[in-house]
């Protein structure tokens, strides 16, 4: 009550203000809880979920997505746990978590081989969380090897070869590609925006001059524009034909690499001058003054500015669905094209909007943890 007499009901204007506030969320607060029991029609969601998820790809081999889905839920779990490793969590936390689970794997209509596989992956979670906690000094040294290490393991599985059934990227659809492709983008952009950032600020004419046009130009450009150029002229430009995920990756990474370069040289300019001179007359080289007083300071100091670009590099993977290819907004439109489910763009679009989020979300949540954890430190 103390809270809510300081905060919202402090003067005549602010409780005037709160009320009818409170008037016109639950006015469309209800017309949409209203809508989403009684008005809407889920079954668009409920028969094609398994094309939303995984769209064309081979349902024989299933069995490798899951296993995907698994090595990289215990990576970023184990991950988790380190970062939370000096703090209590809530216990409300932990029960609302595992209700959610519980609730998931109750209403999702998948079949006993998909929640028996849930199952696995959720007691893989809660496991490599503790373990996380418990043991964070010893496995955080080696985090960041291991996610370097799934990455080609979940292309070697996704993919197949080498002992493999392959399966053509073709049939890498909805969810699978958007994740594989927003994944492999933020990975290779961010090392090239560092790079391009130390370029801008080089004294060497040639480098600085090269970072400045690519940097200016790929920013005066849509990411629409550079999309479609991947697709049409990079082709003209390589002796091998890419294949059209290759291409747009390609145009993601070239894209996201300009703006990553100009946040992390604002982080560049923000180290004072001071601790590099230090560091030299303590007889460091230049590349380790970079890489062990620059570079790590620079990067804390502009963690938000870059989660924000690997947030929006992950939104951005929508537009791949103008290109051709069958991400999860390429997938949706495509359901939409089914006869019986014509116009339930609310349903789909909604359905779609929530995966966004829930991804975007835990990228943001991740950034502030990061944050507190560096400032910490």
């Amino acid at each position: 009550m103390n809270w809510l007499r300081k905060n919202l009901f402090s003067t005549w204007y602010n409780s005037l203000f709160t009320i009818t506030c409170l008037v016109i969320i639950f006015f469309f607060g209800w017309n949409f809880v209203n809508w989403i029991f009684t008005q809407a029609q889920w079954q668009v969601v409920e028969t094609n979920l398994r094309i939303f998820m995984v769209g064309r790809y081979p349902q024989p081999l299933y069995g490798r997505v899951w296993i995907s889905s698994l090595i990289a839920c215990t990576l970023t779990f184990l991950t988790t746990g380190v970062f939370f490793a000096k703090q209590n969590i809530p216990k409300l936390a932990i029960v609302i978590t595992a209700f959610l689970f519980s609730f998931l794997l109750i209403v999702l209509p998948v079949n006993t081989n998909s929640r028996l596989w849930l199952i696995g992956i959720e007691f893989s979670i809660v496991i490599s969380f503790l373990l996380g906690k418990k043991l964070s000094k010893f496995i955080s040294p080696y985090l960041a090897f291991a996610w370097l290490l799934s990455f080609p393991i979940i292309l070697y599985l996704i993919g197949g070869g080498l002992g493999l059934r392959s399966v053509s990227s073709s049939d890498w659809n909805g969810l699978l590609l958007t994740l594989l492709m927003a994944a492999i983008s933020i990975f290779l952009s961010f090392p090239i925006g560092i790079l391009l950032a130390l370029g801008r600020t080089s004294d060497l004419p040639v480098v600085k001059w090269f970072s400045i046009l690519y940097i200016e130009i790929i920013r005066g450009l849509p990411l629409i524009g550079i999309l479609f150029l991947a697709q049409v002229m990079l082709p003209l430009f390589l002796p091998i034909r890419l294949d059209r995920v290759l291409r747009g990756v390609a145009g993601l990474i070239l894209f996201s690499a300009a703006y990553m370069a100009e946040n992390i040289r604002g982080g560049l300019q923000s180290v004072p001058r001071g601790q590099v001179e230090a560091a030299k007359v303590l007889g460091l080289n230049p590349a380790l003054v970079l890489l062990l007083i620059v570079l790590p300071q620079a990067l804390r100091a502009v963690i938000p500015a870059i989660v924000g670009q690997f947030i929006g590099l992950f939104k951005d993977t929508s537009l791949l669905s103008l290109v051709g290819l069958l991400e999860l907004t390429g997938i949706a439109r495509s359901i939409l094209a089914q006869p019986e489910f014509l116009g339930r763009y609310a349903e789909v679009y909604l359905f779609i909007g929530l995966i966004y989020w829930v991804f975007c979300y835990s990228m943001s949540l991740a950034s502030r943890k990061l944050e507190t954890a560096s400032s910490e430190q």
